[in-house]
């Protein structure tokens, strides 16, 4: 209670009375209480669901009216799991509208489920899908991923490969809790594979410095920056290729400024893939 009030700038008195006045309109206790603890219990956690649901709607609500009135500027809040491919597209944005005010959030694929459920963003954009009710998805950016080695390795000299012929092979990786590892997993998978990792890292700038170094080869993409000096296979089998989308929810309200540039991500990446 004493750090809630402080959250809230108020007195924990002050605090302890209108929880006890609400607990009372209510009709039923939203906390236990027990040796000095207090908690929500089951009355609690059900009502509170319908509260921050409520409140997401009075936000939803301020953008709509903000958008009948003419108002532009507006916010766009944006989750992701990677930001290298949305930096430019970006800059380019805010170079037309300045005015927009933006927050991103760095997500896995749960919590973004999650963020857009309860409306705390507007939109994510992820290499995995979100398979959710409402949930709406427009893929725009494919990339092809490759197998990444050092100079002087005995595939240096090809310009194609098989994953089921990597099986021995030390691999670098990510994580296994982030997206682009998730993805290669289904890649190895797909080959009937099960590659030994000599390290983990959570950097794309990381497993190309320890390629280069010798340390082991990797599955990457060609977006150029550090990959562009590594030495890259095609990967002939299975297909391994990354679907960059843009999700949001449907049945939650899209303010002007969110609605622009949705649609000014799936225009801009069309472009560059003419």
């Amino acid at each position: 209670m004493t750090k809630a009030a402080q959250e809230l700038r108020i007195a924990q008195p002050a605090l302890s009375k209108t929880i006890a006045r609400l607990e009372e309109d209510i009709g039923v206790p939203l906390f236990d209480r027990q040796g000095g603890r207090i908690r929500l219990n089951s009355f609690g956690k059900a009502f509170l669901d319908k509260v921050e649901k409520a409140l997401a709607l009075l936000d939803e609500g301020i953008k709509e009216v903000a958008d009948m009135s003419g108002l532009e500027q507006g916010s766009i809040h944006l989750a992701t799991s990677t930001l290298d491919r949305l930096s430019d597209a970006l800059g380019e944005f805010l170079a037309l509208h300045p005015e927009v005010q933006f927050k991103i959030t760095q997500a896995s694929i749960e919590e973004m489920a999650h963020l857009l459920e309860s409306g705390e963003v507007d939109m994510c954009f992820t290499p995995l899908p979100i398979d959710r009710p409402d949930i709406s998805a427009k893929i725009v950016l494919k990339e092809e991923v490759y197998l990444a080695v050092p100079q002087g390795h005995r595939f240096a000299g090809r310009r194609g490969i098989r994953l089921s012929e990597l099986a021995e092979e030390p691999f670098i990786g990510y994580k296994e809790e982030l997206p682009f590892q998730k993805m290669n997993d289904l890649f190895f998978q797909e080959a009937g594979i099960a590659p030994s990792f000599v390290c983990r890292v959570d950097e794309p700038a990381a497993i190309a410095s320890l390629v280069r170094a010798g340390l082991g080869v990797a599955l990457v993409s060609n977006c150029g920056g550090a990959n562009s000096a590594l030495h890259l296979l095609h990967i002939e089998s299975p297909a391994c290729q990354r679907n960059f989308q843009v999700v949001w929810h449907e049945k939650r309200y899209l303010s002007l400024a969110a609605r622009k540039f949705r649609d000014f991500l799936i225009d801009y990446f069309a472009n560059m893939a003419k």
